[in-house]
């Protein structure tokens, strides 16, 4: 029988799902490819464009084929968010491979300009630091490296704008408010692109795309090998469509995804607060009828990444899924930490010269240890954002929804919630990503009547509390800090 659903383009670091979402709460429907991950020099990281592209056709055409053409109400977007593409609006051609959101290559660039006195009006402007985390930097990069013409031609986005763009065969150059608010150029409390920071890091409005609200119809694709027609009416960044997608649609409620890093979000409200040290403001998301809901957002920039290079670097584990079982063979880490700061680290420290440690191996450390080790860093990093943002907040998190990947273990789970003193609660469907991204879209399009009836269909699976008898300060973080710390600086130059 024949329902209306919503397809969710979740286009990530490591690979591109679509997934189609029922109205009805049906099981939903979904395809996966995953891309080429290119590391040219020592801390760049690179994608090809055209891949992702190629990735989002195969999906989408999977997806659409199984469900159905004419039950597809809408299509919503989410992505990698400061991952940046140029190309030639003439031709289509991507001016080279993209910048990943976990380059680094930027860095000097980033000491430079906070030497020169500009952290301040990009703190107050954009509600963040500056870091190379961030698009400007990467912006700027491209055109001075790669020669970039500044005329007409050249477009300039994030990979929403980039899909967008080839989903409408070229007519269209959009992103949303929560997109542009990561790339170091958009001024976050009057929703617009910044002339005097576009200027600063010699970047042409012209070629940036034209900002839209996060839920509200953008266009309707008209890609060769697609279906034509289909309205495209939601865009967010992958870790605010999770918040969206967890339903912390209220001021005070949080979310963490253990993804290929770790973003902890805090909904804030609709008033765009000040600069809050440690913390980035982020947009969101922007709804059709204008209102705008802002967070705090913490960053760990290797988590799940880490599990990546268990797996591809050391070869300790042949499958991602054999990390829970091979970290619970060992009731502690037997004093290793691992500290995976191998692009640096994010919230609190914001050092792009930290790099990956590992500290306390003895004789007999063993593979199961440097694995529970590298699962108790994920909990360790979220937990470091966690007191940062309670502290400079005064709003305490009554509980932690958490989502992707690694949210599968309940070890990991476990040991978040004994380190936070807080309930952490994995929802039924995992996917809050790619749900928020279908919630946008079949918002705008009238699927989902309002909030209340999205709040309606998220369900929990598993609630862990924390030990009743247990102390925060007898769970090893302390000797944790003392690892962060070793790590700190070390690529300085």
């Amino acid at each position: 029988m024949s329902a209306t659903c919503v397809i969710a383009i979740d286009a990530g670091t490591t690979g591109v799902r679509a997934r189609a979402v029922y109205v009805d709460g049906r099981p939903p429907v979904a395809s996966y490819r995953e891309f080429t991950q290119h590391f040219p020099n020592p801390g760049w990281v690179e994608h090809d464009p055209d891949e992702i592209w190629s990735s989002v056709v195969t999906t989408l055409s999977e997806v659409i084929g199984e469900v159905g053409v004419d039950n597809v109400a809408a299509i919503g977007i989410t992505n990698q968010r400061e991952t940046v593409v140029a190309w030639d609006r003439t031709t289509g051609e991507p001016f080279g491979t993209a910048i990943v959101w976990q380059d680094r290559r930027t860095a000097d660039r980033c000491e430079a300009l906070t030497a020169a006195g500009h952290l301040d009006l990009i703190r107050t402007r954009t509600g963040l630091v500056l870091d190379p985390y961030f698009s400007g930097t990467k912006f700027e990069w491209l055109i001075r490296e790669r020669s970039l013409p500044t005329d007409d031609r050249l477009a300039l986005g994030t990979i929403d704008s980039w899909l967008i763009y080839r989903l409408t065969s070229g007519a269209e150059h959009l992103t949303d408010v929560t997109n542009a608010s990561r790339t170091m150029l958009f001024d976050i409390a009057n929703l617009r692109w910044d002339e005097e920071l576009c200027d600063l890091l010699s970047v042409p409005m012209s070629a940036l795309p034209e900002v839209r609200p996060s839920s509200g119809r953008l266009c309707l694709t008209a890609a060769e090998g697609l279906p034509t027609g289909i309205p495209v009416s939601g865009i967010a960044g992958d870790q605010q469509a999770a918040l969206f997608g967890q339903n912390c649609l209220r001021p005070g409620q949080a979310k963490n995804t253990y993804g290929t890093g770790s973003f902890i979000l805090l909904n804030v409200g609709d008033s765009c607060p000040e600069p809050t040290p440690g913390m980035l403001t982020t947009v969101a998301w922007q709804l059709a009828d204008g209102s705008v809901t802002y967070a705090l957002e913490g960053a760990v920039f290797v988590t799940g990444a880490a599990i990546q290079w268990l797996r591809d670097g050391l070869g300790i584990i042949s499958e991602a899924a054999e990390i829970g079982p091979l970290a619970a063979s060992v009731t502690d880490s037997g004093g290793v930490y691992v500290v995976p700061a191998f692009a640096g680290l994010g919230s609190p420290w914001w050092d792009p010269w930290a790099r990956g440690t590992i500290c306390g191996l003895t004789r007999g450390s063993s593979k199961a240890h440097l694995a529970r080790a590298v699962v108790e860093s994920m909990a360790y990093q979220v937990r470091d954002v966690v007191d940062a943002m309670v502290a400079a907040s005064g709003v305490p998190i009554t509980d932690l929804r958490v989502d992707g990947g690694a949210s599968v273990m309940d070890l990991l789970l476990q040991f978040q919630a004994d380190q936070l003193g807080v309930r952490v609660i994995r929802p039924a469907d995992r996917e809050s990503t790619a749900l928020g991204a279908a919630y946008l879209a079949g918002l705008a399009e009238g699927v989902w009547p309002n909030e209340e009836s999205l709040a309606a269909a998220w369900s929990v699976e598993a609630t862990f509390e924390p030990e009743p008898d247990r102390t925060l300060a007898d769970l090893g973080h302390g000797e944790w800090l003392r690892a962060v710390e070793r790590s700190r600086g070390w690529a300085a130059s």
